[in-house]
């Protein structure tokens, strides 16, 4: 056991962020709560964060590290824009982030997923975590995320619609936020298509319940 005001021992963080592909865009959503160890430092933190106009990144781990690099990606992303006269792929945003992560693997505690759509390849979810970068049609992350893989291995299918994505990320979400300490709050989730991004808040009380209380 360690003193309240010992500062060297670790702060456990916790959150559950979710990202799937449908057929002409993407949707990206998180839980809202920053906790540090038994304290909740903050209710209801948008944990999703734009790299430009069409690509977004769910933040995990450190709130100021994952912060950092989404801020650092984004102004890149900017500059490239600029130099490219047109809007960066996904994929480019994604290998930002994979660079920054594998560059500072030992000062950061962070896992972001990168999503978007691009002109090249549509809608597209790649997931990114010590120098690896793979794409999925579907990617979770947090901890909150290990109480809903039964799930989203079962509820996922292919070629979902919009709003199938929509109610599956929720279904996931919820779960998660009722059975990790570290998740909960409200639900913030973007839907991203060619138009541009949609921001949507889904509060406590209006998340599905799926057991008596």
């Amino acid at each position: 056991m360690t003193e309240p005001w010992d500062t060297s021992c670790e702060i456990r963080t916790g959150t559950t962020i979710l990202a799937v592909e449908f057929d002409g865009g993407v949707i990206v959503a998180s839980d809202s709560r920053v906790s540090a160890g038994e304290f909740v430092s903050n209710r209801v933190f948008d944990k999703l964060a734009p790299l430009h106009e069409r690509i977004y990144c769910a933040l995990s781990g450190s709130a100021a590290d994952a912060q950092a690099v989404a801020d650092m990606v984004n102004y890149h992303q900017d500059l490239h824009s600029l130099d490219m006269d047109d809007a960066p792929l996904v994929v480019a945003a994604a290998n930002l982030v994979k660079g920054i992560s594998y560059k500072y693997k030992e000062e950061l505690s962070a896992h972001l997923l990168v999503a978007g759509w691009d002109r090249r390849h549509g809608g597209q979810v790649y997931a990114t975590l010590s120098g690896m970068l793979i794409r999925q049609p579907f990617a979770i992350g947090g901890s909150g995320s290990t109480y809903i893989y039964g799930y989203v291995d079962s509820a996922f299918k292919s070629r979902m619609s919009r709003e199938e994505c929509v109610q599956f990320a929720t279904n996931a979400l919820a779960l998660a936020m009722s059975r990790d300490g570290s998740s909960g709050g409200v639900i913030y989730m973007v839907t991203i298509t060619k138009t541009g991004s949609e921001h949507t808040i889904i509060a406590g009380a209006d998340l599905p319940q799926f057991y008596d209380e």
